[in-house]
């Protein structure tokens, strides 16, 4: 590498970096407030400040142009590097190790949700706020906050971090310049922030909890302030609140940006969005006929449960209001389709995306026509605009290695001992940033039993699903590093 490249990398990162370390004065607030002992904190995210602060300054006369190499390898290098620095608090104010404590900030950050802690309610409310925060910085994109700061030192270039970041098949630009779009996306997720926060204060939540709810809720990422999930607050109201955020979030922001600009509901008239819809009812009214036959509750109580669950799955955010698995196989094969789709491109949502799977599908019928009829010339067409072949073989490509990291990562856990069930569905909870899975990953249960190279390679596959795969899979390739 040379050096013009290590300066753009390390001027990028400690930019991001400066950023976070103000983002962090909020949980050392928070303690302040509720009377906990934040010198450990401060010393932490001080020294965050100033060790990026003095690289900032050391580089002040170098001008920044990344390249998309370059990008990708910052996009990776923040991600570890938040994940390393955020453990810091974790395992001074719990009884976390340093790799406990990397895991579940990896998993705040990537949105996943998965966690290592059994007793929540009993950790300091600083730590409590810090893992959602964690999840509201992660969820619309840590280098999506960037670019859009980006301009304040580099006008140009900011295209190749939102592109290296972005979570889509192919992303918009809204906006002349890409660092207006990004910060108007910002603002639409801190307004719908604010609404699901004042919501669920009306709903009957405490400032405390409804603030992290919403963090969690909105960036689809699931820590929750309760052992028992959202399910100790006994609120059908809550539920549904909740669901339609959820929902929401799991849609793509930039027809949400759409729908404020033009005030027209023809922004979510979409594919992605349409079917993403249709198979959320789809699913939920599905798994209503199966807990009404098989505990026979109410059917109020059936769809509210059902409705919630099939949400909190879709979107990859992870919350529960109860222990799903009980509902026997049916359900769980439902819950477990809803776990492989994900949400839309360019929301909060992990997963493979709707709109792969719709490529996919029209792939295949072409090819069976083509098979039929090889004279017959066919193409993809969404939304009226041709699929061109690059973007298939993409998906295509990217369908591999989503299947071939879970099958990695499942055959690791099997061979380490654990059941078929527990291993593909962690596989899948992580590599997805779903958070919890089956069996010994269930809804109630948590993370704190694997081994400290278990949670490694598991933070490793929520960083590469989070990062959609191709942009850290990049980095183990010869030409990726050629000229360099």
């Amino acid at each position: 590498m040379d050096k013009q490249s290590l300066k753009n990398i390390l001027k990028f990162s400690s930019f991001v970096g400066i950023a976070v370390s103000f983002f962090f004065l909020l949980p050392i607030m928070i303690g302040f407030y509720y009377g906990e002992d934040m010198r450990y904190f401060i010393f932490t995210d001080s020294l965050l400040f100033l060790s990026n602060l003095g690289i900032l300054f050391l580089l002040k006369n170098h001008k920044i142009n990344l390249s998309i190499k370059e990008g990708i390898l910052s996009v990776n290098l923040i991600w570890i590097l938040l994940g390393l620095t955020t453990a810091i608090p974790f395992y001074l104010y719990t009884d976390a190790s340093y790799i406990d404590g990397l895991f579940e900030a990896i998993s705040g950050f990537t949105t996943t949700g998965a966690t290592i802690f059994s007793k929540i309610e009993s950790l300091p409310k600083s730590i409590l706020f810090l893992r959602s925060l964690t999840h509201w910085l992660g969820g619309m994109g840590i280098i999506v906050l960037g670019v859009g700061l980006f301009s304040l030192i580099n006008p140009s270039g900011s295209l190749t971090l939102f592109k290296a970041e972005s979570t889509g098949i192919k992303m918009e630009k809204i906006t002349p310049k890409i660092k207006d779009t990004a910060l108007r996306l910002w603002g639409v997720y801190l307004l719908f922030t604010l609404l699901d926060f004042f919501a669920l204060k009306l709903a009957g939540m405490g400032y405390f909890d409804a603030i992290n709810h919403a963090f969690s809720t909105i960036s689809t990422g699931g820590f929750s302030t309760k052992n028992s999930s959202l399910g100790a607050f006994s609120s059908p109201l809550i539920y549904w609140i909740t669901t339609f955020f959820m929902i929401l979030s799991g849609i793509n922001f930039l027809a949400h940006l759409r729908f404020f600009s033009t005030g027209k509901l023809d922004s979510y008239h979409k594919a992605e969005v349409l079917w993403y819809l249709w198979l959320f009812f789809l699913l939920s009214l599905s798994l209503t006929v199966v807990i009404i036959m098989i505990d026979g509750e109410h059917i109020v109580h059936a769809l509210t449960h059902a409705f919630f669950t099939i949400a909190s799955v879709l979107t990859t955010t992870g919350f529960a209001t109860l222990d799903y698995e009980r509902w026997g196989n049916i359900a769980i094969s439902i819950i477990f389709l809803a776990m492989l789709i994900g949400g839309n491109t360019g929301s909060t949502a992990g997963g493979v995306k709707v709109i792969r799977y719709i490529v996919m599908f029209k792939n295949m019928k072409n090819q069976l026509i083509q098979t039929l009829n090889p004279k017959v010339l066919t193409g993809i067409f969404i939304d009226k605009q041709r699929i061109n072949s690059q973007t298939i073989n993409a998906t295509i490509g990217f369908f591999f290695l989503f299947i071939l990291t879970n099958a990695l990562i499942s055959f690791y856990l099997f061979a380490r001992g654990f059941d078929t069930l527990t291993s593909v569905s962690t596989a899948i909870a992580c590599v997805g940033n779903v958070g919890p899975g089956f069996a010994l990953t269930g809804p109630t249960q948590n993370y704190a039993f694997f081994s400290q190279a278990d949670k490694v390679i598991l933070s490793i596959g929520m960083i590469a699903g989070r990062l959609e795969l191709y942009t850290m899979v990049l980095l183990f390739s010869k030409t990726f590093w050629r000229k360099f």
